[in-house]
């Protein structure tokens, strides 16, 4: 099964709200099967967001197993999990553009080395853009949101400018943390970086 169709099969067998089909039918029109998760680290390639997204929800399941074992669905519902890990990352729907730059080979001559560039069409943050686009099509819960805002946890640019909100989020609301751990252990221990 390649990622797209195991992409699916989550989304279709968990997500049953109002509004998600217009969501995937918004996604498949989007370049979100075929865009990289990243422009130059992990699973920068064709199609890497998609298995990022699916690597994230696979790690948010076994993190929630263990933290609350088998009938962890009692703490947070399957549906929630599935909107979280899938959707965290929407915001990098339409960012990055492939291009070409000119470096030098291993015999010192210039070629043409494909990249990705980062074009922002919607610069409204990281995970406050990913509960904004989601949001124009379904309703979060206010778990689902704050997950999805925070999910950056010390990466995101507010907290490195100094806004402590992440901390009470992550106290009130455990799952936004685990999101974040998800995130951080698919990224890390999953993926790989490119070139």
């Amino acid at each position: 099964m390649d990622s797209k169709d195991e992409f699916l099969e989550i989304f279709y067998d968990k997500i049953e709200r109002d509004g998600s089909e217009r969501l995937l039918e918004w996604l498949e029109k989007s370049d979100f099967f075929i865009a990289p998760a990243s422009s130059r680290r992990h699973s920068a390639y064709r199609g890497g967001l998609c298995d990022h997204s699916i690597n994230v929800y696979k790690r948010l399941v076994r993190i929630l197993n263990y933290e609350y074992g088998e009938n962890w669905h009692k703490v947070v519902s399957e549906e929630s999990v599935a909107v979280m890990a899938l959707l965290h990352d929407v915001c990098k729907v339409d960012t990055y553009k492939e291009d070409f730059k000119n470096v030098k080979d291993e015999n010192g001559q210039w070629i043409k080395k494909p990249y990705y560039k980062i074009e922002e069409g919607l610069p409204y943050g990281h995970g406050e853009k990913s509960v904004y686009i989601i949001s124009a099509f379904m309703k979060l819960t206010r778990e689902e949101a704050l997950a999805i805002n925070w999910h950056m946890g010390e990466y995101d640019q507010r907290v490195k400018n100094g806004n402590y909100s992440i901390s009470e989020v992550y106290y009130k609301y455990p799952i936004c943390f685990l999101l974040h751990l998800a995130d951080l252990t698919a990224t890390y221990l999953d993926e790989k970086v490119e070139g």
